[in-house]
């Protein structure tokens, strides 16, 4: 295996391949392989850009007709067929059978773009400056996203002092009370010393802060707070949306209608970079070119994310999601209860699920036994504390069955040396 090229060239701060030390040739459905042939289970689904698996068929097909036929690729905000065609598609598949109303903004290619105009926008809306976010909160790597995520680590990589943000506990961060009462309380109280924000961004799952779940009372309350005080809620949607918890949209359990929504990843259903930041019509106040980007009209990626939108004419894949995260829940929580010594906990919800343990270093250790086993999965939470499981949204049972019993594997023999060793005991 030749990395010296890697080694040479490349910045210091790759990470993936840090934890995956292998050369990657070639990949379909939940399988990579790598240059000298081993097969790896994909249970990462390029943390969460591959909803539908690598290479799916059905959008490969449409995406090579169209490269084949000299259509455009790279198209700014000009109108284009490939455009037009994914606009009427999503409004007519997505929006309008959800009831939503809202404007479609290209931010750029990727979630932080997408982020980075929804702070813009509600901060041009209101007038207002602070942004309010929550405890645990991971919402992109510049510097606008940055100061709303909590991450140490990330944060610290900025350079430069974060402003204009306030923190807040998230659901059930608390030992004692309900979250909501801190939030409710400062901005009722002059004395808090949070200005009046200008919105709130929430995670309805905090996929990169450990898998954690806010409830739908949790969100519906925040709904209420932020409508109160006239402030705007944006759900930042990147990984959690596209039938990752089940249905499109994560929040639609919880019946809020979000005044802005942040979504990238998955949305191209191809791993093609594109972004999407939508908001209500009353809220589209942008002067021409105010907010742009270069890459915002990546043609290809249009093409695929209509096709992808196939996927969502029925309940079909919704269903079938539903089934799968049924099998996912009750194998971790086999394994959980298995290993309580060690403080093993399911969290997350739908296909984006995994195992907290009270030492990081467990959850560590099962993530490096997995790729030796040739299984793909990553770790997450503040101090990476949480084995996290995201298989493909279409991921077969036998792929989902191999890979469940494959953790649980795992995770036996990582707290048997554990225990052993006087590790996992902490808890």
């Amino acid at each position: 295996m030749n990395v010296q090229p890697f080694d040479d060239h490349e910045s210091e701060v790759r990470s993936y391949c840090r934890s995956w030390p292998a050369v990657f040739t070639t990949a379909k459905g939940t399988r990579l392989w790598d240059e000298n042939g081993r097969c790896y289970l994909d249970f990462f689904s390029g943390a969460g850009a591959l909803n539908y698996g690598h290479n799916p068929p059905e959008l490969k097909a449409a995406l090579l007709e169209y490269l084949a036929e000299d259509n455009i690729v790279h198209g700014l905000d000009m109108m284009t067929v490939a455009k037009r065609t994914f606009l009427e598609r999503f409004a007519e598949v997505i929006l309008e059978p959800r009831g939503l109303d809202y404007k479609v903004q290209f931010p750029g290619p990727t979630g932080t773009n997408a982020v980075e105009s929804a702070l813009k926008l509600a901060r041009k809306v209101t007038g207002r400056e602070t942004v309010v976010s929550f405890t645990n909160a991971f919402h992109g790597m510049t510097l606008g996203s940055l100061s709303v995520t909590g991450n140490a680590m990330k944060r610290g990589g900025a350079g430069v002092p974060l402003v204009h943000s306030a923190r807040m506990p998230y659901c059930d961060y608390l030992d004692e009370g309900p979250s909501l009462d801190v939030l409710e309380m400062f901005l009722a109280d002059s004395g808090s010393g949070l200005d009046l924000p200008a919105a709130v961004i929430v995670e309805t799952v905090q996929g990169e802060g450990g898998l954690n779940v806010a409830s739908d009372t949790w969100l519906q309350r925040l709904k209420s707070i932020c409508a109160e005080h006239d402030v705007l809620l944006i759900v930042d949607d990147v990984q959690m949306a596209i039938g990752r918890t089940g249905p499109f949209f994560s929040f639609e359990p919880s019946g809020i209608t979000p005044d802005i929504v942040c979504l990238s990843k998955s949305i191209s259903g191809f791993g093609l970079p594109m972004a999407l930041t939508l908001l209500r019509p009353e809220l589209d106040i942008w002067g021409p070119g105010e907010h742009n980007g270069t890459f915002r009209g990546n043609n290809p990626a249009f093409v695929t994310a209509t096709a992808a939108l196939s996927f969502w004419t029925d309940d079909k894949l919704s269903t079938q999601i539903a089934e799968r995260a049924d099998t996912m829940g009750a194998a971790l929580g086999g394994i959980a209860d298995r290993h309580r010594q060690s403080g093993a906990v399911v969290k997350g919800k739908g296909l984006a699920r995994g195992i907290g343990f009270t030492d990081p270093a467990v959850a560590s250790a099962v993530a490096a036994a997995a790729f030796d086993a040739g299984m793909l999965v990553e770790t997450s939470g503040a101090e990476s504390e949480v084995v996290k499981l995201m298989p493909p949204v279409n991921v077969t049972p036998d792929d989902l069955i191999e890979g469940l019993d494959l953790l649980g594997e795992l995770v036996d023999s990582v707290i048997g040396d554990d225990v052993a060793a006087g590790v996992g005991e902490r808890g």
